[in-house]
């Protein structure tokens, strides 16, 4: 599940946001001024040292690599879709070198027809694409609930596999029925259609129909639908400090909500199947879906890609991390919960085809096939390839909490050693080191990386924004990853790993538990105890690198002395 709001986001919109908007019917709300921005916009990207934020030393580590060539990185991002339109990432899409685009003819043979910039798994032949989907733990819950409910808690007489779904199946029904809150939710219903009417209102008005909080700022509304939406978008937005969250993440977030809400009653609805149409069931049925990775307005993959490898010095938008990296897209990540089977053909698909990194910012508490999930995950461990993946924005301990998808397989067989997970850091100017939202875990988070109020592309040609989230910091260090990778490009995918953890910067001082106010050591809930640095990163891989040579060369050397000898 892809969320850029604040889990505060649905307290603050019952509480305030909507009785505002109802009795004052937004009149004063429309003149809301944005946060000021104390940081520069590419804040995340420079030096402590030199400047005081807390980013990655990434203009130290390109004077670091000045005199070295670089060789080009695939660099494959899981996600929503991108606009493939975007003016500072058209330079960096990955083109597809078998496929003619638009012939209808699967060129290269790969099962794909005219995946040019990668490929939709959720999209349908058709051409329709899946937007929103339900909930992991609903589809659980309903799948389970005919063979679970009626038992008693005894559990003497199951077998092995009987007690597991039985555990799984408690565990979703209290996600499900338990966490409902009947007054949230039916104020929620009943504000929804208005909601949806002042939206489609204000998207007449502006004559589009994405806009955020900075485009409402401008504008005054007269009807009163449009009043009370406005009301509502530019409460969240504040609430948030981020006036770039679109009309659209909020509706996408609360029609979740609600769905999340009457899965306690009605089964949720099958979104998925009726477009995609493969056999859900089969791991195997991998050659479904479409060539359309934009498929609609994907601001969230476009975030992430821009983050990565936007278009350095160029003279327009921002500059990505790395300097000689292709984005190829692979859509898999709805307004919802995605499919196991979706994310494990999504990763083959990215091996297959060349992706020597995989970005995932996205994450679920279920993960009925995981077994799907990690079988992908060994096939590319075995191909050499990094996994980058978000940490999740629940604050919580994900030594604990369950978490997919994740290192650990389910088989017993041991964890992945290609897997690195990232949770969010910010900066004294914007709320301290720790994302409030981040998760954490002394075993399972293995750095922080920068995910508050980070500036990238979004969808529109020539737009450009901030996001926060976990989401945000796994692109960052997809992004180092790629840069060392460019530069040395014999590391192995574990050696990679290793590069990102052992150079960070080190957290010294005491920063706060996510979603509290309790001061701890960094280390006691991140693996490395700190913030991925660019800089120290390709330091260290220089040094392995030539480490690695000097090793083959003596090798070589000792094979050549034994040929002489004998």
């Amino acid at each position: 599940m892809i969320n850029l709001l604040k889990r505060s986001f649905l307290v603050f919109f019952i509480t305030v946001a909507i009785p505002f908007a109802v009795f004052a019917q937004a009149d004063s709300d429309t003149s809301v001024t944005n946060d000021k921005k104390v940081a520069p916009n590419n804040w995340y990207q420079l030096d402590r040292t030199e400047t005081g934020y807390y980013g990655i030393s990434l203009d130290k580590a390109y004077d670091f690599l000045k005199n070295r060539k670089s060789k080009t990185v695939l660099v494959a991002v899981i996600d929503s879709g991108v606009d493939t339109l975007q003016e500072d990432l058209k330079p960096v899409l990955w083109h597809n070198p078998g496929e003619i685009p638009g012939n209808g003819i699967d060129d290269d043979h790969n099962g794909y027809v005219d995946d040019y910039y990668g490929w939709n798994f959720i999209g349908g032949k058709d051409g329709r694409n899946v937007h929103e989907d339900s909930y992991e733990a609903a589809r659980v819950y309903w799948k389970l609930k005919p063979e679970y409910d009626s038992l008693s808690d005894d559990t003497t007489k199951m077998t092995d596999e009987q007690k597991a779904g039985y555990k799984t199946f408690l565990r979703a029904k209290e996600k499900v029925v338990g966490s409902v809150d009947s007054r949230e939710l039916t104020m929620m219903q009943r504000i929804l259609p208005g909601l949806e009417r002042g939206d489609s209102i204000i998207a007449k008005d502006l004559g589009k129909t994405e806009f955020n909080g900075k485009d409402l700022q401008a504008y005054t509304p007269t009807l009163y639908d449009a009043k009370m939406a406005t009301a509502i978008y530019l409460n969240m937005a504040k609430a948030n400090h981020n006036y770039d969250i679109t009309n659209q993440d909020i509706l996408n977030y609360l029609k979740g909500e609600v769905r999340k809400g009457e899965a306690a009653s009605t089964p949720p609805e099958n979104f998925r199947d009726e477009i995609v149409k493969d056999n859900p069931n089969d791991i195997n049925d991998r050659y479904y879906g479409n060539n359309d990775v934009m498929a609609g307005i994907p601001s969230h993959g476009t975030h992430c890609s821009g983050i990565i490898a936007a278009a350095r010095n160029n003279g327009i938008g921002m500059n990505g991390i790395a300097d000689n990296v292709k984005i190829m897209m692979v859509r898999a990540v709805p307004d919802g919960d995605e499919h196991d089977k979706d994310i494990a053909n999504a990763i083959r698909y990215a091996v297959d085809n060349g992706a020597q990194i995989i970005s995932m910012s996205f994450g679920k508490d279920f993960s009925p096939q995981k077994n799907w999930v990690d079988d992908a995950v060994k096939y590319a461990q075995s191909k050499n390839v990094l996994f980058v993946h978000a940490a999740g924005n629940d604050d919580l301990d994900i030594d604990t909490a369950y978490n997919f998808p994740n290192p650990v397989f389910r088989d017993g067989s041991g964890r992945a050693q290609d897997f690195i997970t990232v949770g969010a850091s910010g900066d004294p100017t914007n709320g301290g080191f720790t994302a409030s939202f981040s998760n954490y875990g002394k075993k399972e988070v293995d750095v922080f990386a920068p995910g508050v109020n980070i500036y990238s592309t979004l969808p529109g040609g020539d737009k450009y924004g901030d996001f926060s989230g976990t989401s945000m910091a796994a692109p960052v260090v997809a992004g180092v990853a790629a840069l060392v990778l460019e530069y040395f490009p014999e590391l192995s995918a574990e050696q990679l790993k290793y590069v990102i953890e052992n150079s960070v910067t080190p957290i010294t001082e005491k920063v706060k538990l996510p979603g509290t106010d309790k001061m701890v050591n960094l280390s006691d809930i991140c693996k490395s105890g700190g913030e991925v640095n660019a800089y120290n990163a390709v330091k260290l891989a220089a040094t392995l690198q030539d480490g690695n040579n000097t090793m083959k060369a003596e090798k070589k050397s000792k094979h050549k002395h034994r040929k002489k000898r004998n």
